[in-house]
C-alpha cells in the first residue's frame, strides 16, 4: 500500500455515492492465474460502505469474462449485468457486473468491472491482500485504508 494514502472512515463517504479514478495497482487472481492487472479504475464510496473497485474491461485476461444471467438496478449507477470470471481451473459464478449504459453521474463506469472480492482467490490493491465485505450483497473491497464498521453483514441492513 502506498504511504501517502490516508486512512478513510467510511461513515464519511457520501451518500449518493462519489467516484474517483485510482492509480492504485489492482490485481485479481483466480484458479491459479492473474485474470485482471491494473493501475487504472475507478472507486465508488458511499456511505456504510467499503469502496467498490471498477477495472477497465481491457485490464483482464482474454476470455475470462463471460456474460452471466440476471441483472440488478442500482438507484444511482442505473441497470447491472453480470459475469462469470472463468478460467481453466475454476469458475466463479457471477462473480462480477457491469453498467453498459450507466446514469449520466457515472458515466465514467461504462467499459468497466466490478466484482465481488470474495468470489475469486485474491484481490490485492497496491500489494496489500484485500478482505472482502461481509454479505452478498454489496461488493466492497476492505484494506488498511478503510475503518467501519461497514454495511453487509448479517444485522446491518437497517443501519
Amino acid at each position: 500500500m502506498s504511504t501517502d494514502r490516508t486512512v478513510e472512515n467510511v461513515w464519511d463517504y457520501p451518500r449518493p455515492p462519489s467516484i474517483e479514478s485510482s492509480d492504485e495497482r489492482i490485481v485479481v487472481e483466480l484458479g491459479g492465474q492473474i485474470i485482471a492487472d491494473t493501475t487504472r479504475s475507478f472507486r465508488v464510496c458511499e456511505t456504510s460502505r467499503p469502496p467498490t473497485y471498477y477495472l477497465p474491461v481491457g485490464a483482464f485476461a482474454d476470455g475470462v469474462l463471460r456474460p452471466a444471467a440476471g441483472m440488478s438496478v442500482c438507484e444511482w449507477k442505473g441497470e447491472a449485468s453480470y459475469l462469470d470470471l472463468v478460467t481453466h481451473d475454476r469458475s466463479a459464478v457471477r462473480a462480477a457486473w457491469t453498467y453498459a449504459a450507466p446514469r449520466e453521474r457515472f458515466a465514467a463506469l461504462a467499459g468497466h468491472v466490478a466484482l465481488y472480492p470474495g468470489h475469486v482467490d485474491r484481490c490485492t490493491i497496491d500489494g496489500e491482500t484485500v478482505r472482502a465485505q461481509d454479505g452478498d450483497f454489496y461488493g466492497g473491497w476492505i484494506t488498511s485504508r478503510g475503518t467501519g464498521p461497514f454495511k453487509g453483514a448479517p444485522g446491518t441492513t437497517g443501519w
